[in-house]
């Protein structure tokens, strides 16, 4: 069984939280599969799983651009080639869903890295904060806070439910 790559977003939080001028590298999927420009892989789990869902969601209301919409499932999508990076959803979010750094436009390449590839997937887990990106065997185990985002990762975070 290959190994999955296991993302604790509440550690990456908490990191954050600890040191403000911290710059989290980001990973991506090359290609990515969807029109709306590169998906980094904390902004897609932070939609799939903190996001509140909204059923009126003030963050979409809010975007000048008409850059956020929600899929069938009710999960946000941001659009990035249309997002001009206002913050107005930022702002707007009750829920502080919404993170600044999703707008940040890095231009150091060696901030990015692929996880279709195994030796950059291993620069990825090096630059992370210490323990909060790791390679498991575990599996999708929502008792213990961990979820499937795709066929190579899973998120270890507090999911908000509506139940």
């Amino acid at each position: 069984m290959e190994q999955m790559l296991l993302i604790d977003m509440i550690r990456l939080r908490e990191a954050m939280a600890e040191n403000h001028d911290l710059r989290l590298p980001e990973a991506l999927f090359y290609p990515v599969a969807n029109s709306n420009g590169l998906k980094t892989v904390r902004e897609l789990a932070v939609f799939r799983f903190t996001c509140r869902k909204c059923e009126d969601a003030p963050c979409i209301a809010a975007c000048p651009a008409e850059a956020l919409e929600k899929d069938d499932e009710g999960i946000i999508n941001r659009h990035t080639n249309l997002c001009i990076s206002c913050k107005s959803c930022v702002t707007i979010c009750p829920f502080g869903t919404m993170m600044t750094d999703f707008f940040k436009h890095h231009r150091n390449r060696d901030l990015y890295f692929n996880l279709t590839d195994t030796g950059d997937m291993n620069k990825f887990i090096s630059a992370c904060p210490p323990g909060s990106v790791s390679l498991t065997d575990l599996k999708e185990s929502p008792a213990d806070n961990i979820y499937k985002l795709n066929e190579k990762v899973l998120i270890k975070d507090y999911m908000y439910k509506t139940d």
